[in-house]
């Protein structure tokens, strides 16, 4: 099946596999709760029992250096994208209030980011990512 939007996770390559992780699982709810369009129905066992939505299309994870975390962020800025970020003074803090002030603190072209979501049409998320490898 061919989706008309796209999600596309990029994360720092470098990271320690745990922060990885962190990171991919925080931009994920920011973009589910961003576009709830994107979850489906909630999930049914043959004994009844209920289960959580989940996004009703797939989600790529990608690699990248600082470089091409900044990169991938202008060019979706510039194309008017859904983006989420994750900077590195967010593994310090331990609330929502403190990671939105953290990110604050810092200027767009400043910040120190580990990772980002992005998501909108199809061929400008593509655009956007272009030339970044699938993380391994």
């Amino acid at each position: 099946m061919r989706f008309d939007t796209k999600i596309g996770i990029v994360v720092r390559g470098d990271l320690a596999v745990w922060q990885k992780l962190n990171v991919t699982a925080f931009l994920a709810s920011a973009v589910a709760g961003g576009a709830p369009e994107v979850i489906g129905e909630r999930y049914e066992d043959g004994s009844g029992t209920s289960y959580l939505p989940m996004f009703r299309q797939p989600v790529l994870v990608y690699a990248a250096d600082p470089a091409g975390l900044a990169r991938v962020r202008a060019r979706a800025v510039e194309r008017g994208l859904a983006v989420a970020v994750y900077i590195e003074e967010m593994f310090k803090t331990g609330n929502d209030v403190d990671n939105r002030a953290a990110v604050r603190a810092v200027t767009a072209e400043e910040m120190p980011l580990v990772g980002l979501a992005v998501h909108g049409p199809r061929n400008a998320v593509d655009k956007t990512l272009k030339g970044l490898p699938l993380h391994p």
